[in-house]
């Protein structure tokens, strides 16, 4: 997505989506799976902070249903600040992580050309994590074959 943006010329300001199928090398368990779908966005624009970041999150998970969301500063190495994303679960009775996110640092925008003082924020956000909450699973494992059951 920052290659599509360095390559906006002149620059204005831009707002990108993708959802894909991600694989880890990571145990499987109730909170983990090897494939998942991740929705990664970023917008950028002049005067974007912090707070525009938490209202694109907060916006995006009320529209699944999910009001109850604390975000936990963490390190990225390409944004800074940088949070974690966690909604409650109140089958498991814990917060469970559901996405990460941040501000570009600006010695990432700058080899790529793009102006200096521009904002960048970006997301990575789970899907099945919030679905699994949203829907009361307690094992995201149950989200996955032929017995899927959605009310």
């Amino acid at each position: 997505m920052l290659h599509a943006l360095s390559k906006k010329n002149p620059f204005t300001p831009a707002k990108y989506y993708s959802i894909d199928r991600v694989f880890r090398n990571e145990n499987l368990d109730a909170t983990h799976l090897a494939e998942f779908h991740q929705v990664e966005g970023l917008v950028a624009d002049f005067g974007l902070s912090l707070g525009h970041l938490k209202t694109v999150i907060r916006t995006f998970f009320s529209k699944l249903g999910l009001t109850q969301l604390r975000f936990k500063p963490a390190y990225n190495p390409y944004t800074e600040p940088s949070m974690e994303i966690f909604s409650y679960h109140p089958g498991l009775k814990k917060w469970v992580e559901i996405g990460n996110s941040g501000l570009f640092r600006p010695e990432m925008l700058r080899p790529m050309g793009l102006p200096e003082g521009l904002s960048v924020i970006a997301w990575g956000l789970s899907l099945e994590r919030p679905t699994m909450i949203r829907y009361g699973y307690k094992n995201i494992r149950d989200l996955i074959g032929p017995k899927l059951i959605l009310i």
